[in-house]
């Protein structure tokens, strides 16, 4: 690891564990075993660690340590869908009026590979489709202009990515036409169709994950 941002590389470096499930969710983390990993000293993985207890994505007991957060109950769940479809029917509105070509070409390029994504397994193929959905949604919100409610939603589809690792390995044709509803909305710079396309993508996301809680 580089010796400058050395705390930012161990971040990463966990982050990325997290996310892949290595470290699944309620799993221990003992700051030892890092150091030895990476081969650090205690100090970056401290600061690491720090840095992800605030994001949530870690949780520190006293006197036990370290240990990734559980995964999101179905109470959680409901609720992140119901912040969703507050804010990001609207958002995609916004991104809608405020669409041009340049921005376009991002959203498509974004779904495109989503859409062409090939894996001989199937749980890396979500994987990454699960990442690249991230960044389509976040784009959106960035082109919506609206910095904080972006940063909100960006925290919250970090901890639905893990759980969506978990229980939905498979990549759906809905979700991709979904997409395209999407991309259709905006290449007619339609504020109300992209409101619409926005509100039956996440309320048909919701309903294909229901399911994990049976």
């Amino acid at each position: 690891m580089r010796a400058n941002g050395l705390a930012d590389d161990v971040y990463e470096a966990i982050f990325n564990q997290l996310m892949s499930l290595k470290i699944p969710p309620g799993a221990r983390i003992t700051v030892d075993s890092l150091v030895k990993e990476f081969n650090v000293s205690q100090t970056p993985i401290r600061e690491a660690l720090g840095r992800l207890e605030g994001e949530g994505l870690v949780q520190k007991t006293h006197l036990v340590g370290y240990r990734a957060a559980p995964q999101i109950t179905r109470r959680r769940f409901d609720e992140l869908y119901e912040l969703r479809l507050l804010l990001e029917p609207n958002g995609a509105a916004k991104a809608a009026a405020a669409m041009d070509e340049a921005k376009l070409a991002v959203l498509r390029e974004a779904a495109g590979v989503m859409a062409g994504r090939e894996s001989n397994d199937d749980h890396v193929h979500y994987s990454t489709f699960a990442r690249l959905d991230a960044v389509f949604h976040d784009k959106i919100m960035d082109f919506a202009g609206n910095q904080l409610i972006r940063e909100m939603l960006s925290f919250q589809h970090t901890h639905f990515h893990i759980f969506r690792l978990l229980f939905h390995w498979r990549v759906t044709e809905e979700a991709l036409d979904e997409h395209q509803a999407l991309l259709d909305a905006f290449a007619l710079g339609d504020p109300d169709a992209a409101a619409k396309a926005m509100r039956a993508h996440i309320e048909h996301s919701r309903d294909r994950l229901l399911p994990a809680f049976e």
